[in-house]
This record gives C-alpha cells, sequence and structure tokens, in this order.
C-alpha cells in the first residue's frame, strides 16, 4: 500500500536525486513485411513503425506529465535488419535503403532513436549479414536516428572472430565517414557477445525473434538516488551499505514497474520487461562513478574499483527483481566514460584507464562503453580490444560490448564532444603492441566446455 511517506520520498528521488525513466523502448516484429522487392519492402517497414507506434511519444508525455516522473527517451529497437532485408537486398547499398526508411520513421514518429540495424553473426555470416555489416559507416553517416549493433560471439557458439576483424574495419570507418562531428557513427553502434533479445537501451537495442508481435520495454535510471542513500553512512559496514543499495534499488524499480505497465494498458501493446539499470549522465550528482566513490574510493580506477563496481551491480538486480514482474534487458551499472561526469574525472586524473575498465566490465552489465580512443588506432587494435571483451562475456557467461570511438584527427590530450546524453570524453591511449598476426587468423573460437549443458 503506498502511504504519503512513499510519496514524498519519490517526489525527492525525483526533484533532487535525478531519478528518471530513461526509456520507454517499443520492441517490434518486422518479419511479417517481408518482400523480395525492395520498395515494397521499405513501404511495408514504414507503415508498420508509424502505425504501431503513432501514440508512443503522446503516451510518454503524457505518463511524464500525470506523474511528473521524467522520461527522457522514446524508442524503437526493431527485428534485425539483416533478417528483415534479405530476400530484397542484393548489396550494400540496398540495406542502406532500410537505413534510411527506418530514419524517416523515427523523424516521423518525433522519437529519440531507433534501434535494430543489426545482424547476429556468432557463427557465421550470411551474405545479407555480411552486405548489412559493410552498409554500417554509410548508413550511420547518412541517417541520424537510426542504431546498429552486431552480436559476434556467445557462450554457446564461440567468438566469430571473421566477424570480429571486419568490426574493426567498420568502426574505422564509421569514424572517418563521421568525423566532421567527432566521429560520433560510432557512438551509435556496439558490437557484442551474448546480446539480450530485450534490452531496451540504445545503441544495442533489438527485437529478438523470439519476442512477441510488439511489447514494451522500459530502462529505469538512478545512480543520484542510490548515490544520496549512501551519503549518511560512511562507516558502515559492507552488509549495511548492501542493504540500503538492495532497498533503493527496489523503490527505483516500482517507478519502473508502474511507467511500463500505463505504457502498456494506454497503447495495447503487451508489457514485456524492466530493465533495472543505473545509466548516468554527464549531469551532477548522476554518476556511477561517484557511488564507487561513496563506498570509500578516492577515485573511481583505484585498488578495490571492481569489487566496489561488485557489490553495486549484484545488490541492484537483488532489490529490482523484487520490485518487477518481469526483469530483462542488461539490468545493473552501466560505466559509459563519457556519459559519466565522475568517469571523465578519473580519466582525465589519470585515475582510470582502459584495462582497469575492461577489469571492471567482467562484474559490470554491459562493457566497454563510450570510450573514445585516438583517432590513429588501427583497426587491428579495436578488434582485439573487442575480442578481449567478448572473451569475457562468452566464458563468465553474461552480456559484454564494445562501443569505442576513435575520434578522427584526435589524440590523447584531446577531447571528442557528442552532446546531450552522449557527453564528452578525454581521448584514453591503447596499448600500441599490435595484435594483427592474431586477429588475422581468422575463423572461429570454439565455446568453452561448459557452454555443453544439455
Amino acid at each position: 500500500m503506498i502511504n504519503i511517506h512513499d510519496v514524498s520520498e519519490t517526489n525527492k528521488m525525483i526533484q533532487n536525486e535525478k531519478l528518471d525513466i530513461r526509456t520507454i523502448t517499443l520492441g517490434l516484429n518486422l518479419l511479417d513485411c517481408v518482400d523480395g522487392d525492395l520498395d515494397k519492402l521499405n513501404q511495408n517497414i514504414y507503415d508498420k513503425i508509424t502505425s504501431t507506434a503513432e501514440n508512443l511519444v503522446k503516451t510518454g508525455q503524457d505518463l511524464e506529465r500525470e506523474y511528473g516522473i521524467p522520461i527522457v527517451n522514446k524508442r524503437i529497437s526493431v527485428t534485425p535488419i539483416a533478417l528483415v532485408g534479405g530476400a530484397a537486398c542484393k548489396g550494400a547499398e540496398d540495406f542502406l535503403s532500410i537505413a534510411k526508411t527506418l530514419d524517416r520513421a523515427a523523424k516521423e514518429l518525433g522519437i529519440d532513436f531507433i534501434g535494430g540495424y543489426s545482424a547476429l553473426v556468432n557463427k557465421g555470416m550470411t551474405k545479407a549479414d555480411r552486405d548489412l555489416i559493410i552498409s554500417i559507416p554509410e548508413a550511420l553517416s547518412e541517417t541520424d536516428f537510426v542504431c546498429s549493433s552486431i552480436n559476434i560471439g556467445s557462450t554457446k557458439s564461440g567468438l566469430n572472430m571473421d566477424a570480429v576483424k571486419i568490426m574493426g574495419e567498420v568502426i574505422k570507418e564509421t569514424a572517418y565517414k563521421t568525423k566532421e562531428n567527432d566521429s560520433i557513427g560510432c557512438a551509435k553502434l556496439v558490437v557484442f557477445c551474448n546480446a539480450p533479445d530485450d534490452n531496451p537501451f540504445m545503441a544495442g537495442a533489438f527485437h529478438g525473434v523470439t519476442e512477441p508481435d510488439a511489447v514494451i520495454n522500459v530502462g529505469i535510471s538512478g545512480p543520484g538516488v542510490v548515490n544520496s542513500a549512501l551519503s549518511g553512512h560512511k562507516q558502515s559496514n559492507f552488509e549495511e551499505v548492501c542493504e540500503i543499495i538492495k532497498k533503493t534499488s527496489f523503490k527505483i524499480s516500482r517507478v519502473g514497474q508502474m511507467i511500463a505497465k500505463e505504457a502498456s494498458k494506454r497503447m495495447n501493446i503487451p508489457f514485456g520487461i524492466v530493465d533495472l539499470s543505473l545509466a548516468p549522465t554527464p549531469q551532477e550528482n548522476d554518476s556511477v562513478a561517484e557511488i564507487l566513490e561513496s563506498l570509500g574510493l578516492e577515485r573511481t580506477g583505484a585498488p578495490g574499483t571492481t569489487a566496489a563496481l561488485a557489490i553495486l551491480n549484484d545488490q541492484v538486480k537483488k532489490g529490482g527483481i523484487m520490485a518487477a514482474s518481469y526483469v530483462g534487458g542488461l539490468s545493473g551499472a552501466f560505466i559509459p566514460v563519457s556519459e559519466d561526469k565522475g568517469m571523465i574525472e578519473a580519466v582525465n586524473i589519470g585515475a582510470l584507464n582502459i584495462e582497469k575498465l575492461e577489469a571492471m566490465t567482467c562484474v559490470c552489465s554491459v562493457g566497454l562503453d563510450m570510450i573514445a580512443i585516438p583517432g590513429d588506432t588501427p583497426p587491428s587494435t579495436i578488434s582485439g580490444i573487442i575480442a578481449d571483451e567478448a572473451a569475457i562475456g562468452m566464458i563468465n557467461q553474461k552480456t559484454t560490448a564494445v562501443r569505442v570511438i576513435p575520434v578522427h584527427g584526435k589524440t590523447v590530450g584531446d577531447t571528442a564532444r557528442f552532446g546531450g546524453l552522449l557527453g564528452h570524453a578525454p581521448i584514453i591511449p591503447v596499448n600500441t603492441y599490435s595484435c594483427k598476426g592474431f586477429v588475422d587468423r581468422g575463423g572461429r573460437i570454439p565455446a568453452p566446455v561448459h557452454s555443453f549443458k544439455n
């Protein structure tokens, strides 16, 4: 039963501690749009997206006004386009036309992003997969709202190293084609291992083939709320700290559940999941890094950082899972460098480097996220970074991802500026020793022995 104390506490979280619903994401199946004629396919896609999602933005705005809870983004994720376009697309240029159709639909609806310009290539690539991947640099440079993701491996299938090699080259080309805006195209491209089918967050959202025709997924965020709850407990032991984070996560997640259910009801679209994530922003008091420092670290990156992040991630899940009917997506704590004020400061003073960030990804929700690296970084080095991160996901049976931005024309000491939620990032150094011989071997790294559970 909600009482006046609960209402007052929630208002405080919203007004003073940056609690928000980061996204309402409409997942949409496009497999019934498939047609052998490219023009007809594009029309089918446009018509289905604009008709099904015609009330998405209005619903979000109405809920924001009625409940007083900020809803930052309204987004759409669609079936991986490599699966949808295979029959009609004869080459990369045909897939590019679908990217432009997705962008046109997003502009018509007034949404923030549309995800699903994607391919699932865990064990190998079809011609359609390869054509879509090749088209990504053009697609992301010629659209405004389209996001792309490629899943290159899983615990069950191993890692597709041919795809890993290609993605290093694609990221580098995307950076070049969007060089006038600090290579921002790479901020809309993520490479996954163990990608979930129901992720509401961009750039990695796509609508999995096991999902219903349409579904409402919600991603919540409240690092400031957790940090505020910890602020008066500097001397508390770990048991007490864990209880505080868990109880706070429960309260945050109840807000997400309420908004998700109400959006589902108003749009007459099934409720899917709540993603229990702490997603930071570049604003003051909205930082995951600041939570870690509230636990006793002088700076994020100091010894103990990985353990502190493990505590935070686990307790967020333990608290949130009791508050939501269905939990999915990524769920946990995000550590995107450019989007987190505390992370940016830690990199700037030398407390945090890419190797420590990689270690932290072993215990957090995603992976190496929104990290700006020198523009002259070789494609093979980017592929090596992807392979390392994917191996962590494969071996540990978790989702990992890489969203790195080799900022064209910039190097260590410079800053890349993306704006909005994407923030800004200092260019971080990477290991300059070559891994080209390793990446060039090709083929597939086999699945780990513990994947065989049938």
